[in-house]
């Protein structure tokens, strides 16, 4: 595969839709990281592991549906895929806002948001050319 049939119209189509539904995602993590966090007083690193979850299994539904068109009789096992690449990107949010909070001193919530968007990218290459293809 070269570079022009990677960056091909519905390949950019897809990574716009891809972005729309995450960040809609973005509400749902942050909304339920805030609630379990300030509200339920949950360890913040908890906190945004749930919102993480919570958001991962809404974004699912609407890649699989709206993003990605998926036909995939195996819902479980695409699922389970979508999934696991959502937990591997935990993990590398989590190294990010341990990084930018704890070594840099930036705020929670704008470490949290640089982590987000740089993990929106490993999220849809991966989802593209494993989940979804």
């Amino acid at each position: 595969m070269d570079i022009p049939q990677i960056f091909n119209n519905a390949f950019v189509l897809k990574f716009i839709k891809f972005c729309l539904v995450g960040f809609s995602g973005v509400f749902v993590d942050f909304g339920i990281t805030f609630i379990c966090k300030e509200y339920i007083k949950i360890q913040k690193y908890v906190s945004n592991s749930i919102g993480f979850a919570t958001a991962a299994t809404t974004n699912y539904m609407m890649n699989r549906m709206w993003t990605f068109h998926s036909h995939n009789p195996q819902i479980g096992l695409e699922f389970s895929r979508f999934f696991l690449i959502a937990l591997i990107g935990l993990g590398i949010n989590l190294l990010i806002i341990w990084a930018l909070t704890g070594k840099f001193k930036i705020n929670f919530y704008v470490s949290k948001l640089v982590a987000t968007l740089l993990v929106t990218f490993w999220n849809f290459l991966i989802n593209a050319y494993f989940t979804f293809a």
